[in-house]
């Protein structure tokens, strides 16, 4: 599952890039926000997905120890 979200991260920083690019040559300020913004997505889709990964391994590995 990790293969997917990487490629599918590593597309969203290319196209951060590229809006961030497009605003440096027209000069404008709303392609800029919205490279930055659309980064910050990359960077929040693996915070959460490694968060989320270690929370349901913790969970799965102590439900297996039978604590009632």
């Amino acid at each position: 599952m990790l293969i997917p979200i990487l490629i599918f991260d590593v597309a969203l920083v290319a196209w951060s890039l590229h809006l961030m690019q497009e605003a440096v040559d027209q000069q404008e300020f709303s392609l800029m926000l919205a490279g930055t913004l659309v980064s910050l997505c990359a960077a929040g889709l693996l915070v959460v997905y490694f968060m989320m990964n270690h929370c349901l391994t913790y969970l799965t590995q102590a439900g297996g120890m039978g604590y009632y």
